[in-house]
């Protein structure tokens, strides 16, 4: 993890490779940035998302509600987060 910057498509990715290992499955989902209502360190604004599916066609993409609900993003974040792994799993 050391040298990648979190809240980043390649930190997301990395977390998702992660998880098959660690629970002994085929694939993994990470999501990862800045729920609001203020930004993070690393210069996001809230609503920044990365999401990462790993298995057999790894996947990542970055979501901006440009929101600084926090509960709303929350759920965006979760529901975007499962619908592009099913997505991915039904390709």
């Amino acid at each position: 993890m050391k040298g990648i910057r979190s809240a980043s498509e390649p930190y997301a990715a990395l977390l998702a490779s992660k998880d098959p290992h660690r629970f002994f499955d085929d694939w993994g989902l990470s999501e990862t940035g800045a729920t609001g209502p203020t930004g993070n360190r690393y210069g996001d604004a809230a609503g920044h998302s990365c999401m990462a599916v790993a298995g057999a066609r790894p996947s990542v993409m970055t979501l901006e509600t440009g929101s600084t609900d926090r509960l709303g993003n929350m759920h965006a974040f979760a529901a975007t987060a499962l619908n592009f792994a099913a997505a991915e799993f039904v390709a």
